[in-house]
């Protein structure tokens, strides 16, 4: 029996419209649908496209929120495992991730890991959340010569990006929103925000001087280079 194929499929940022014509064909053609698991109950991605998968056999892939490399490795590693014998079956598999798989997505390490092994596996691109933001806060990302840093917030680093002389994009930011916005502050800037966008929960932040405690990891803020005049 010839070997099935892997497909990393991105499912964009929340809303069930953003899925593209792409993503939803090689869903309904897949024959297993491999599923990101964080641990907490929630899964975010399958939630996007639960009416377009329902019926299909489900592939469970725990990847737990935390930073220990040689721990997610192994995570990686073993859900290339399983799906590496689900292909020796014959089987597609269509491994769904949240925006775009290329961008900051988990999906990405089990990617490598399969094609290492030596078997074939594509990449079906998504609606990434920064663009999605964007739209919801009716805005560009960049214009004319404008460039674009996207930056995760909730890891070292930021401070370097902060004076960088480009339009930002920060992912990932959880926790780290109230140092963001301080640091932020000290330079005269301020930053527009979706939290949850496309999701159940959405909010818009025009500033973030209206941020509420306790916004999460969906949460894009977004900052032009231009200062406040005051």
């Amino acid at each position: 029996m010839n070997r099935g194929k892997l497909y990393g499929v991105g499912v964009g940022p929340g809303d069930p419209e953003l899925l593209t014509l792409k993503a939803r064909r090689i869903l309904l053609e897949a024959d297993v649908v491999a599923v990101p698991d964080k641990g907490s109950g929630e899964k975010t991605a399958l939630n996007i496209v639960k009416d377009v998968v329902e019926g299909k056999n489900l592939l469970p892939c725990p990847t737990p929120m935390v930073r220990d490399k040689a721990l997610l490795d192994g995570c990686y590693e073993e859900i290339a495992g399983r799906i590496c014998a689900l292909l020796d079956e014959g089987k597609n598999v269509a491994f769904i991730t949240l925006g775009d798989p290329t961008l900051y997505s988990t999906y990405i390490y089990v990617h490598k890991k399969v094609l290492a092994r030596g078997y074939d596996a594509e990449l079906i691109p998504g609606v990434p959340s920064i663009c999605a933001v964007a739209a919801k806060l009716g805005t560009s990302l960049c214009e004319s010569a404008e460039r674009l840093l996207v930056v995760p917030a909730s890891y070292e680093g930021v401070d370097d990006c902060l004076d960088f002389p480009a339009n930002k994009a920060f992912m990932k930011a959880g926790k780290s929103l109230p140092a963001l916005r301080d640091k932020l502050r000290e330079r005269g800037l301020d930053g527009e925000m979706v939290a949850n966008c496309g999701m159940t929960g959405e909010r818009v932040y025009h500033s973030l001087e209206e941020l509420e405690e306790g916004e999460g990891y969906f949460s894009v803020v977004l900052v032009k280079e231009h200062r406040n005049e005051t």
